[in-house]
């Protein structure tokens, strides 16, 4: 047995030192840690959204998302259509014609480049410029006067935008988007009266981040994408549910699941809206002396697309899908404005096209920034 002497001696200091663990144990019950033990957790390394200060703290809410893929600065697109029939109704005249023919050529391409004028954590103020242009050829271009005026012509796009995206808190965030483009045939000559051309869209989104993997918001856009200019509802929906699976929308234009395979090899699955408004003169007037056109296209596009690095900042993308046409007019100036919240019922077309569906394919280089950027803005 112990000496009972010995633990006498220890006794006092023992039940001391018990006391007092007893009592600290108790005043940190009372009072929690004022910082967290663990720091909240950092972006993926393939997060390029952490060049847009997204995921930092939450300190600031953006609309994208951890593995959103990466953030395109300049992009090169050609895209090609196969073959599909046309029937048109030429409505310039009593009683009114029809034609009919094969394209045999749709191609689109176009340059677009982003870049920040303000790239701030609570303010980000971007530049985009773009030019596209698409072309028509037909297998009988004598059969209307309306494939004549189409055939080898260029159809240019001309655009610039300035779009803002503005954080609020951790939580919630806006987009503001305004954007002017010269749209037809026009030559460089010709645009010395840019309004002949001119088209306005606008958009502006409020959103919530729930967290890096998960945003939305809803808004309104004025624009082309239904062939006529009109403001329409929008749903953003940004989410990723675990490394591989996520999805990308802005609802009703485009819906797109995404599937990361790697941080450099991503795989879409969707479908787009795609509209079009042009402003052509005729190299022949019609049979009603009609000298000016303004075509409109909405077409709707289901498509599986493959993003994939080549080098750093370099990437490629390639997709393919098919084109379902769900407009391909042709109205004056007058009947172009369409219906809206404040005009009557529209105007007849002049030109009623039907397009038969036709599969299509595009292929794309786009920069990114590269990873030495990102870590040093990350680090910042």
């Amino acid at each position: 047995m112990p000496n009972t002497s010995t633990f006498a001696r220890f006794r006092a200091p023992l039940l001391a030192g018990t006391i007092s663990l007893l009592t600290l144990a108790a005043q940190a019950q009372d009072q929690p840690p004022t910082r967290p033990i663990y720091p909240p957790p950092a972006p993926l390394p393939s997060d390029t959204a952490a060049a847009d200060q997204v995921g930092q703290s939450q300190e600031f809410a953006v609309p994208s998302v951890i593995g959103g893929g990466p953030s395109k600065g300049v992009v090169f697109h050609y895209e090609r259509l196969g073959n599909f029939k046309i029937d048109t109704k030429l409505r310039d005249r009593e009683p009114e014609a029809q034609a009919s023919t094969t394209v045999t050529k749709n191609a689109r391409a176009f340059i677009k480049a982003y870049a920040p004028l303000i790239n701030h954590p609570h303010l980000k103020l971007i530049l985009g410029l773009n030019y596209d242009r698409e072309e028509f050829q037909f297998k009988d271009p004598n059969a209307s006067n309306f494939y004549r005026n189409l055939e080898d012509k260029g159809l240019k796009v001309l655009g610039a935008q300035l779009a803002a995206i503005r954080p609020i808190d951790n939580v919630h965030w806006y987009i503001a988007r305004v954007k002017g483009e010269l749209n037809g045939d026009y030559t460089s000559g010709e645009l010395s009266a840019p309004k002949d051309y001119l088209k306005m869209s606008a958009e502006f989104i409020y959103g919530w981040k729930r967290s890096p993997s998960f945003a939305w918001g809803i808004g309104g856009q004025l624009g082309y994408t239904f062939g006529r200019q009109s403001i329409y509802p929008v749903i953003l929906y940004n989410r990723t549910w675990n490394k591989h699976w996520g999805v990308e929308s802005l609802f009703p234009a485009r819906v797109t699941v995404r599937y990361n395979v790697s941080p450099a090899t991503l795989l879409f699955a969707g479908y787009t809206v795609d509209g079009y408004n042009y402003n052509i003169k005729l190299r022949q007037p019609l049979d009603n002396r009609l000298e000016t056109l303004i075509l409109r296209q909405t077409e709707l596009k289901p498509r599986v697309r493959l993003e994939r690095e080549i080098y750093d900042f370099i990437w490629f993308g390639l997709e393919a899908g098919y084109r379902y046409n769900a407009s391909f007019n042709a109205l004056d100036e007058d009947g172009n404005k369409g219906f809206s919240l404040f005009r009557g019922s529209p105007r007849p077309r002049i030109i009623d096209n039907t397009l038969g569906g036709a599969p299509y394919a595009s292929v794309e280089v786009f920069l990114v920034p590269p990873r030495k950027f990102l870590k040093k803005t990350a680090s910042q």
